[in-house]
């Protein structure tokens, strides 16, 4: 059967562009972002706020929507995961070069799976895993000081140590107090780089969904704290606001079972990615055996779900530039085969014993437009 690829192109700007301008901007470099030469530079990553979702609720967001227009909207990263869109941002290359390829990844030399934000362990280095110098480490080659500002839980996890290394890492719980945290260092330093993680519409979409109260309560807060803090901004600080993807409601009745297809699971040793972009691993003596192995899988989720879902070998992802450029470290970390959601679904493996992933209402990981358009909006020194 023919390749079913998305029938989409990627925008020239992209998740990687924001840091990496924003220090070029703070360094009076020009930059593909276009921006001007600031002193100091605040990013702001909303994780989970899609373009699509501030548009739906304009309403309730409006410093954010008055924003938001064809020219503030880029493309994040495939997959659309929170791993894979931070590394992106943070050290300004794509999946296929940091190799953070998604939410659960195949470690190929232990013989497992791993989950990217809270699986890291001994035997998986943060330092060596994530294999690009962060946007961080080429401020301090500046003397620029950088700081990443976020909740206290994350201070020491792998996942910061993989994609936050550089920066000093400033612990704050609260939105309010994040953003108040961000304007001490402004007033602090003559120069920074300041990254601010906002993880509280994302919890709130994957308990409630992102048309729920508890959603739209988040981005209330999250629009009146941006607002305020964008009016403290001098003629030397600028603002960018973005995020690592979108979001779409996934009720449990449009859950599919994968594995109640024998054909779909044939010749499958791990399962990984997310419930919209499965990615799947071959046994490795099947594809040595039968180097045709992945083609005939994918055929077989063709025929199955080719009407819903984006499916791809390792080799037509990658052909098809959806990792970026892929180090040859990086390829056996994507799936042999990859599914991504086109409809309103998610795909699970109903065999494990766990389950607790599909109570989850929000979604993302696939290539549709709701999870890989986020906004790029500029306030301050950097606003049009």
């Amino acid at each position: 059967m023919p390749t079913m690829l998305p029938a989409r192109q990627f925008s020239a700007l992209r998740l990687a562009d924001v840091l990496t301008s924003s220090l070029d901007a703070v360094c009076a470099r020009p930059n593909a972002l276009g921006l001007p030469a600031v002193r100091k530079a605040v990013i702001i990553l909303a994780d989970g706020l899609g373009a699509s979702s501030i548009r739906a609720r304009a309403g309730h967001a409006r410093f954010l929507s008055s924003r938001l227009n064809k020219s503030s909207i880029i493309d994040s990263v495939f997959p659309a995961t929170t791993a894979a869109g931070i590394a992106t941002l943070t050290t300004g290359v794509e999946p296929g070069q940091h190799g953070l390829v998604g939410y659960q990844v195949l470690d190929g030399a232990r013989d497992r799976v791993v989950n990217q934000l809270t699986g890291w362990d001994g035997e998986m280095q943060p330092a060596t895993w994530q294999r690009a110098r962060t946007v961080f480490d080429r401020a301090a080659d500046e003397n620029v000081p950088s700081f990443a500002i976020g909740p206290k839980r994350f201070v020491a996890s792998g996942f910061t140590q993989a994609v936050l290394r550089g920066a000093r890492y400033v612990p704050a719980d609260t939105v309010a107090d994040r953003f108040a945290a961000a304007r001490s260092i402004l007033s602090q330093n003559p120069t920074a780089l300041i990254y601010l993680y906002v993880a509280e519409l994302d919890v709130a979409a994957h308990a409630h969904g992102w048309e729920s109260d508890r959603w739209l309560a988040q981005l209330e807060t999250l629009d009146s704290e941006v607002s305020r803090f964008a009016s403290t901004l001098r003629s030397d600080e600028g603002l960018l606001l973005t995020a690592d993807h979108g979001v779409i409601d996934v009720p449990s009745t449009r859950h599919v079972l994968f594995d109640t297809q024998p054909a779909l699971i044939t010749g499958v040793r791990h399962v990984a990615g997310d419930p919209r972009c499965v990615q799947l691993h071959l046994e490795p003596q099947l594809t040595a055996a039968e180097p045709s192995a992945a083609d005939t899988l994918a055929d077989a989720w063709r025929e199955s779900q080719g009407d819903r879902a984006w499916v791809f070998t390792r080799a037509e992802a990658v052909a098809a530039g959806l990792y970026g450029q892929v180090a040859e470290e990086v390829l056996p970390r994507i799936g042999d085969v990859l599914i991504a959601a086109r409809k309103s679904i998610a795909y699970y493996d109903s065999r494990p014993a766990n389950q607790k992933a599909r109570g989850m209402i929000g979604q993302h990981g696939s290539l549709t437009d709701e999870e890989v358009r986020v906004p790029l909006i500029r306030a301050g020194a950097f606003a049009r």
